[in-house]
């Protein structure tokens, strides 16, 4: 049977593949997205959103949510607009896809996990792929929902590499609050993070072997993750060459296959000091007898192959 999830993403061109995965795989039944505002504003991951769906032909609907971070704006200084910057080379405002003719929905993206999680049978997976201001909102508004939640799976901090700064990955730093309270929020949690995201590179050939599979979902999963390696290449060139890293979609395919990914258990807490380490993801992998109990199946490694292989398989999928 179908495993029932909810995406939460700020799409972005490595969140585009994630969602084209989830919804062509028949081991998901993707009930909706929710979007958040991270790569880019929120209402342009919205939008990039909907023209996912539109171009792959998937009526999946599509909820708005928060604008901004919980708290971490509201201290001049605490986010550099050289973030900005980053993101923007490697994503851009929009997907290099037609304007979406769908539209989002009029219900608030934490309204609707509040009321779509407490009205379940306790049998809804959530991947957030983006900052997490969505799922800690929900959880601040609506503790009850954390006992009809099975797991989430995130794709988000980094235990010995980091990207937007030298503490942070990128996501887990734009709301540090937020992931905080999803870290400790004692539900079961699968964290995806740059270590395991990094092991399972794309290469170019692997980006030409998806665009000759030729369906929507392989044309466009090509199109993204080639402005993706664009962008890389102009501002974090990776190790080998003509490569990149597509985080989401292994926190995606780590779902459909969990084998994909290799997790160690770990006890992971969030810094939201404001300094040098803000939004760290900091694992304990000390050997301490009184250290504090583990709360994430952490993946420090990944499967490529096998990786590139469900990136393919899917892919060629159709609605």
């Amino acid at each position: 049977m179908a495993k029932k999830v909810i995406m939460d993403v700020d799409t972005g061109t490595d969140d585009a593949v994630a969602l084209m995965v989830a919804a062509l795989s028949p081991d998901i039944d993707l009930l909706a997205a929710t979007t958040v505002n991270g790569n880019t504003r929120v209402v342009n991951c919205t939008e990039n959103t909907l023209r996912v769906f539109d171009y792959i032909g998937a009526d999946i609907p599509v909820y708005q949510g928060c604008p901004a971070p919980m708290v971490a704006t509201l201290t001049p200084g605490r986010q550099p607009e050289q973030s900005a910057d980053h993101t923007h080379q490697i994503h851009g405002e929009y997907l290099e896809l037609p304007e979406a003719k769908s539209k989002a929905e009029e219900k608030h993206a934490v309204c609707f996990l509040i009321e779509t999680l407490l009205a379940s049978d306790g049998d809804i997976t959530l991947i957030p792929v983006g900052p997490l201001t969505n799922i800690g909102m929900a959880i601040r508004m609506e503790p009850r929902i954390l006992e009809k939640i099975p797991e989430i799976v995130i794709m988000g901090g980094g235990v010995r590499l980091n990207n937007i700064t030298p503490a942070a990955e990128f996501n887990f730093w734009a709301d540090p609050e937020a992931a905080k309270i999803v870290m400790n929020c004692g539900r079961p949690i699968r964290l995806v993070p740059l270590d395991a995201t990094h092991k399972a590179y794309v290469t170019k050939e692997d980006s030409d072997r998806i665009k000759n599979i030729g369906t929507p979902g392989a044309i466009a999963s090509a199109i993204v993750i080639n402005h993706r390696m664009a962008g890389y290449k102009a501002i974090q060139p990776m190790e080998i060459a003509e490569s990149v890293p597509v985080h989401d979609a292994l926190a995606v395919c780590s779902v459909i296959d969990p084998t994909v990914i290799t997790t160690h258990h770990l006890h992971v807490d969030v810094d939201i000091s404001g300094g040098v380490a803000d939004g760290q993801s900091v694992a304990d992998m000390t050997k301490k007898a009184d250290k504090k109990p583990p709360n994430a199946y952490v993946a420090l490694d990944a499967d490529r192959e096998k990786y590139i292989d469900m990136l393919c398989e899917i892919l060629a999928n159709t609605i």
